[in-house]
């Protein structure tokens, strides 16, 4: 029987209804040149074949009568069809139609009596593509493990016309550094880590009181991304060409994740003026931070920590937000950097403990938010990749809303492009598909802005 960590089993003791806690992505693939009609009815039949199905994709709580959330149930024959399913989607078959689907299928609970995770295979698009939706419950993977277990099934050969699924795939051996770790070793990197505690909560607190780098939580205005939510989700999604992306950030001299970030700033400033709910004061969003190692990306449970960005929505002109936004995440990383990991987890369970506090009755009415949207950067391949001939053409990264954050912003890069999921809570975030448009005319803005 294996104990799930205590922060795999916070995903599991805060679900509910209203509040599924997996993550998941909506790619889509255009089949090869010459594939006939059959093409995707074969890739199905093919991938139900591989039933080598590796022990992570065999977890779900175990049930102790009423008693659950503390170990791992290995479930010894997984039933793949139910797992992993086919669907068609209604005429005309526009990505439109797509969005629903993957809309509902994000919005439904992973049954906790069975292996969680679950794939769709939906056909029916009039343009010939296909698509696969994904989910992992967030108790069993993160969203890094789960998009770096994916790409490993696809290929850069378009003529590799192997059969790859994620369940089959064995965790990646990390690179063997010649030194085995005793219990000895372990304990004395325990004490070492006890031990830097002191001078670097004192160097904490000196950034935080007197030079005032870190942003805290609760100090974030209200916004209408912090009310109480449903379970319904809505999800848009959508590809920018990456060299766009560059451009801007060689020219104002900031970082990738900064450009990205002023990007989705420029778009919820005008949203939200657009919904007559822009505050006066910056919205704040949390920023994951990947804590894994090389080799430690497909290992399964979560290793994430977690700085806040002031994002700058009360300025109007886009260069100046850009510039803001690249402040406040240089300060940020400079004081997290400096943490060792052990106080890097706990400053980022500090930040976002907040979320938790959501669960009691009346705290989203009365306090202020920890902050107000979570916009993560997850990597992704530089190059195209493709699955026996079938390029991916979009890889849409699908992340969570809670309590007091109604809507999530992920982007990945594909090869050439930067796509973006986006998922909102379908009764508190109206007409999120304008975030695409307002995401484009924030990038010609910032364009414009630097000289692009």
């Amino acid at each position: 029987m294996q104990l799930i960590a205590p922060a795999d089993s916070m995903f599991l003791v805060g679900e509910s209804r209203e509040h599924p806690m997996h993550v998941g992505a909506l790619q889509l693939f255009k089949p090869p040149e010459g594939a006939d009609e059959d093409f995707v009815t074969e890739a199905y039949e093919s991938m139900l074949n591989c039933t080598d199905v590796q022990p992570t994709f065999r977890k779900h709580p175990a049930f102790f009568g009423p008693v659950t959330n503390l170990a791992w149930a290995h479930e010894r024959e997984v039933e793949l069809d139910y797992h992993f399913r086919r669907s068609a989607l209604p005429r005309p078959g526009r990505v439109r139609e797509l969005l629903e689907l993957a809309s509902r299928l994000h919005g439904s609970l992973l049954d906790r009596h069975r292996p969680l995770w679950e794939a769709h295979l939906v056909e029916g698009l009039n343009d010939g593509r296909y698509a696969v939706y994904t989910k992992f419950h967030h108790s069993l993977m993160d969203g890094v493990s789960a998009l770096r277990l994916m790409q490993r099934a696809f290929t850069s050969n378009p003529d590799d016309d192997e059969v790859r699924v994620p369940w089959e795939l064995k965790p990646r051996q990390r690179p063997a550094s010649g030194h085995k770790s005793s219990p000895l070793d372990t304990l004395t990197d325990t004490v070492r880590s006890t031990a830097a505690l002191a001078p670097s909560t004192l160097s904490l607190a000196r950034a935080a009181l007197l030079e005032q780098q870190l942003t805290f939580p609760f100090r974030a205005p209200k916004s209408m991304f912090n009310v109480r939510i449903g379970g319904a989700r809505r999800i848009a999604a959508q590809s920018w060409p990456l060299e766009r992306i560059f451009a801007v950030k060689n020219a104002a001299n900031a970082s990738f994740n900064d450009v990205v970030l002023a990007m989705s700033a420029g778009a919820l400033r005008t949203y939200l003026i657009e919904q007559n709910a822009l505050p006066d004061a910056p919205l704040i969003a949390m920023v994951p931070v990947s804590l894994r190692k090389e080799g430690e990306t497909e290992s399964g449970g979560n290793s994430v920590g977690t700085v806040l960005c002031n994002l700058n929505t009360n300025v109007e002109d886009a260069a100046k937000r850009l510039q803001g936004i690249s402040s406040s995440m240089s300060e940020q990383k400079e004081v997290f950097n400096q943490l060792p990991k052990v106080q890097q987890l706990a400053l980022s369970a500090f930040l976002t403990g907040g979320l938790f506090l959501g669960l009691i009755p009346g705290f989203i009415r009365t306090a202020p938010p920890p902050f107000n949207i979570v916009i993560s950067n997850v990597p992704g391949s530089k190059e195209p990749l493709y699955w026996r001939g079938a390029q991916m053409v979009g890889n849409y990264p699908l992340s969570i809303t809670l309590d007091g954050q109604a809507m999530n912003i992920t982007v990945t890069n594909n090869a050439e492009n930067l796509d973006f999921g986006l998922v909102g809570a379908r009764g508190s975030v109206p007409h999120l598909q304008r975030m695409l448009s307002h995401l484009e005319t924030s990038l010609k803005d910032l364009e414009r802005a630097v000289g692009v």
